[in-house]
């Protein structure tokens, strides 16, 4: 009727549905880690990221020894390595693809890419400090058990 009035609730707008119950039961690691890794897997495959990590057991002593991986995109991987080195490599280019996609599983490498460079020496671990011997406490057993014994005295005693 045009002269009645509306009533409060046909003024107030409508309340929002309640969100849906949360779930604190135990979930897929899969799905948890997608999020956070997708961004990094795009911008380096994971497989790129070995071949670059896995370099020396992948291209051998020899290879690893002239040239190093600098850049694996599109199919293209980049190695630094001295001239007369490049020339010798590029001759053995397709060779060389063969291996590397047969180590590595599928057909990732497609082309080689060589810039003059001195390769990167590969990683050595720390040299280890001399080791000095320490003289076995006394009392210990003879035989066997004091022997195992006096070599776990000189271990904790050199570590720390």
């Amino acid at each position: 009727m045009p002269g009645e009035r509306k009533t409060r609730s046909a003024r107030m707008p409508a309340l929002p549905p309640e969100p849906a119950a949360r779930n604190y039961g135990p979930r897929n690691i899969a799905g948890l880690l997608a999020p956070v890794l997708r961004p990094v897997f795009r911008r380096r495959a994971p497989a790129a990221s070995s071949l670059l990590a896995d370099w020396p057991h992948l291209a051998g002593p020899n290879l690893a020894a002239q040239a190093s991986p600098v850049k694996f995109a599109g199919g293209t991987l980049t190695l630094a390595c001295t001239g007369p080195v490049a020339m010798e490599l590029q001759l053995a280019a397709p060779q060389l693809i063969a291996h590397l996609n047969l180590a590595l599983g599928s057909a990732m490498v497609e082309r080689l890419r060589f810039v003059q460079a001195a390769p990167r020496p590969p990683a050595t671990p720390p040299a280890q400090p001399p080791r000095r011997d320490i003289a076995p406490p006394p009392g210990l057993p003879a035989g066997a058990l004091g022997e195992a014994l006096a070599r776990l005295y000189q271990g904790l005693k050199t570590r720390g």
